[in-house]
């Protein structure tokens, strides 16, 4: 941003080369021409077709479209055919968990003026927002949507909410100065920023700068620039497929050197048996296993006030490691509130006072708690509706405030307002002289800067006595360091003649009631989620465009670690990126930030090779939410932007809810890996019977859509129990995983590999046994098929637990084990006894004595994996 806001007005002018009087229609023009519409320029949008191809970009595809493409030579059309579908379904699979809403850049031009009330040679002018040029003169006025960045040349009670840019929940008076010092963006009292909202008073204001040149511009552009992160998970499925892809070639080339020196196989058999070994060894099933996992997970998270827009991202969630959190709604309630009372005889904590009819009676005997209230609900001209349970104010959210206080205390006095002095930032005090009672009173409040300057005396609840300044200027610094806007409240009794009020009449004879402690409070939840997260190893720091100690006050109080050494913008600026990498994690508070900063945050604690969470619902958050690992908006305060860019919206607003986020996260990601220990040893189990076949010179025992339908029927039905194993007991007290940490550890390669032999030799044994019962081929086939099913389904309740032990009470609460296991017995009977899947999966029906033999290599594959993980458990806690 350049600093107009250290330049004054006639500076600006002679350097825009415009006048007070504003533009004229050519020069106008011209300039229009020459500096471009006043709009958000967009990025090129990719075609959904190119979404849909990019997710044919994967090493195991190639290999399955190349056995594909090699079945329609062979003339091989249904195992073709069956081979590409899987492919296309995968692709499907992946577009749908990519896409995602696209609108962010659009939310943000929605939120530009449309039009502009300018002048034009002394003329006031209604013009299209988008021809704003530098140098129009705007005119302002409550309600309206500022159209461009403008340097204030007149203020008249302008006041302006730009929360949505800065992050500060009261709204800023504006005024022309000058400010002499470089100042934080929410500083800048003599600017006004485009999208942001009049919210009382009038004024005049030289554009500055227009479109991308703009602090939305500015947003805009990094939200252009920023590339979201892949997530935890798909680096991790692509570096297992890389794994799977180069085992799968290694041996695929020792088997046809093997096969061109030691088998003299005909051509075409030799591409049957490597399209075989293909099909067998990667496991098709898998992406569709995870998104049904992962869909699961989205389903849950929804009923807890979650909405995910991408599934990958229910899994980044278990793996978060930095939650960086907006303070104002997300932390805090965004609603001002009058936390504390001061008077001279107490201090008085708001929120642990109870106003019922017994301690309300206290503001009743202290005359100064009494008129406090009163200057709180007549001195103020906002209103407070609610409606379904929400609360709307109408005016000021500090007024807000105060009225909410009074409303407490059901103060159904009589009262009407004489005359009144409203608020104005050149002197910065609001006046009302009220009837009540049948008597006249003057009631007063403002800054206390003012105030103090103002009144004579004290009321220290029984009587007044002349006020002792000191005292005042204590209670007023100390609770302003706890990040409290502090209003003072003064009163005077006036004859009963009078009817009007002037300054004047607060000059003399005013009694100081009392100060009011006015915050933004935190919500009791974000203080209980931030001790969750704490405990789950998760550190929760706070990035706010709010003051300094503001930001300290409620860090404190919500539990946060590293909150004294707090940075703000300016210092921010002042460090190289890494510099900033090197002090981000030693801090949890960073305040007086801009979109910029936030951004430079999130990457500095990414560089020190966390995963980060963003919370936010302002603009300001924007492109720090999509840099982040998983941005997350609040649905009910959160503008559009933030929840287009974001990957999870929370429904509630509530900081809790993402504890509870966390928790399912980490519960999927376990569910995801006993996945994968599952799929992995039942595919390269047939992957090695196949090639012990073709070693071994010996018939493939199972043909290419049997193996299909273990690898994407079978493996599928199976796994869908498993997405819906309960979390364990530690699930919140673990620290947060290695994002180094492979799927396929030490310990999984172990398992994987014996598991799969374990698979295949068994059903070798199997395929020996019934062969040297004179069985026919089909019969064979059928039940190496039917052993390796019933094989797979007692691996599952294995799986249940990597190391634990499987059969423990909690099988009886997850119910989908039992669906599966009933669907998988219904589509496997239908397969040996259905003439039609006869046919298509070369299949034939068998009788309960070969049924007996499957079933008992079953036992014998659950009884060897349980002990194991016994054995396996014991060894890793000595």
């Amino acid at each position: 941003m350049m600093k107009w806001y250290m330049k004054n007005v006639n500076e600006i002018i002679e350097e825009l080369n415009t006048s007070s009087t504003g533009l004229n229609k050519d020069v106008r023009a011209k300039r229009l021409e020459q500096e471009g519409a006043n709009e958000l320029t967009s990025k090129k949008k990719e075609s959904e077709i190119l979404k849909f191809i990019r997710h044919f970009n994967d090493l195991l595809i190639y290999v399955l479209i190349g056995a594909g493409i090699l079945k329609i030579i062979q003339r091989s059309n249904i195992e073709a055919a069956t081979i590409l579908l899987v492919v296309v379904i995968n692709a499907l699979i992946g577009y749908v968990q990519e896409r995602k809403a696209t609108n962010s850049l659009n939310s943000l031009r929605s939120m530009m003026s449309t039009d502009a009330t300018i002048l034009s040679n002394n003329e006031k002018e209604i013009v299209p927002a988008a021809s704003l040029v530098r140098g129009d003169i705007v005119i302002l006025g409550p309600g309206k949507i500022v159209p461009a960045d403008l340097r204030i040349i007149e203020s008249y009670n302008l006041v302006v909410e730009e929360a949505i840019l800065t992050g500060e929940s009261a709204p800023i008076a504006k005024n022309s100065d000058t400010i002499g010092n470089e100042a934080d963006l929410g500083d800048c009292i003599n600017m006004a920023f485009s999208g942001t909202l009049i919210n009382s008073g009038t004024g005049k204001g030289v554009v500055v700068a227009t479109g991308d040149h703009t602090e939305l511009g500015s947003i805009s552009t990094n939200l252009k620039n920023v590339e979201k992160n892949e997530t935890p998970l798909i680096k991790k499925m692509k570096t297992l497929n890389h794994q799977i892809f180069f085992i799968l070639t290694v041996v695929v080339g020792i088997l046809l050197l093997f096969s061109i020196f030691f088998r003299e196989l005909a051509f075409d058999e030799l591409i049957a048996s490597l399209i075989a070994l293909a099909v067998s060894a990667v496991p098709e099933g898998l992406p569709a296993v995870l998104s049904i996992i992962l869909s699961m997970g989205v389903t849950y998270m929804a009923k807890e006030h979650a909405i995910i827009k991408q599934m990958p991202a229910v899994e980044t969630l278990g793996s978060m490691s930095v939650i960086c959190s907006d303070k104002t709604g997300t932390l805090t309630k965004n609603e001002m509130a009058v936390v504390s009372v001061i008077t001279k005889s107490r201090v008085l904590d708001v929120e642990e006072f109870a106003f019922d009819e017994e301690h309300s009676s206290v503001f009743e005997k202290d005359s100064a708690l009494h008129k406090l209230a009163e200057i709180a609900r007549y001195c103020n001209n906002t209103k407070v509706n609610y409606y379904d349970g929400k609360r709307e104010v109408i005016g000021n959210p500090t007024e807000g405030a105060l009225l909410d206080f009074a409303n407490h205390l059901n103060l159904n006095e009589e009262i009407h307002v004489v005359s009144e002095i409203p608020f104005d930032s050149s002197y910065k005090y609001m006046a009302v002289l009220i009837s009540l009672h049948q008597e006249k009173y003057i009631y007063l409040k403002g800054a206390p800067d003012i105030i103090l300057n103002m009144v004579a005396y004290e009321d220290n609840g029984l009587a007044f006595k002349e006020i002792e300044i000191d005292y005042w200027l204590k209670q007023n610094e100390n609770h302003a360091k706890q990040g409290r806007r502090i209003l003072a409240g003064a009163y005077k009794k006036v004859d009963n003649n009078k009817d009007h009020i002037t300054h004047k009449d607060l000059e003399n004879e005013m009694i100081l009631a009392g100060l009011y402690g006015i915050i933004d409070p935190p919500k009791k939840s974000a203080i209980e989620s931030v001790a969750i997260c704490r405990e789950a190893g998760i550190s929760v720091k706070m990035i706010t465009g709010d003051h300094k100690d503001t930001a300290i006050a409620i860090a404190k109080e919500i539990g946060l670690e590293h909150y004294n050494n707090a940075l703000v913008g300016s210092q921010i600026e002042q460090m190289n990126d890494e510099e900033l990498q090197a002090v981000v994690m030693q801090n949890d508070v960073f305040a007086r930030t801009t979109p910029e900063h936030k951004l430079r945050l999130v990457t500095a604690i990414q560089a020190n090779d966390h995963i980060v969470g963003m919370t936010g619902d302002g603009v300001n958050d924007a492109p720090a939410l999509k840099k982040s690992d998983i941005g997350i908006a609040m649905g009910i305060k959160g503008t559009q932007v933030t929840k287009d860019t974001s990957d999870m919206i929370l429904s509630d607003d509530n900081f809790s809810t993402i504890a509870k986020a966390v928790k399912e996260g980490r519960r999927v990601y376990d569910n995801l890996k006993k996945t994968i220990y599952f799929a992995l040893p039942t595919a390269f189990a047939q992957g090695l019977i196949v090639l012990v076949s073709l070693v071994a010179n010996i018939p493939l025992p199972l043909t290419t859509m049997q193996i299909l339908w273990l690898n994407m029927v079978t493996t599928i039905t199976l796994s869908f129990a498993l997405g819906f194993e309960p979390a364990e007991k530690d699930i919140m007290h673990r620290k947060p995983r290695n994002i180094d940490e492979n799927i396929l550890n030490g310990y999984a390669i172990f398992r994987v590999v014996y598991v799969s032999l374990m698979l295949a030799g068994l059903g070798f044994i199997v395929e020996n046994f019934v062969s040297g019962q004179g069985a026919s081929a089909n019969v064979i086939q059928t039940t190496l098929l039917q052993t390796l099913v019933i094989g797979q389904g007692f691996y599952m309740i294995n799986c249940r637990s990597i190391y634990k032990f499987s059969l423990t009470p909690s099988i009886l609460k997850n119910k989908f084990i039992w669906i599966s296991l009933g669907i998988l017995c219904v589509i496997q009977a239908a397969v040996i006894y259905i003439p039609v899947m006869n046919d298509i999966m070369g299949t034939t029906p068998i009788g309960l004595a070969y049924f007996g033999i499957a079933f008992g290599a079953g036992i014998i594959v659950f009884v060897v994996v349980e002990i194991e993980k016994k054995i396996s458990s014991n060894m890793r806690i000595k």
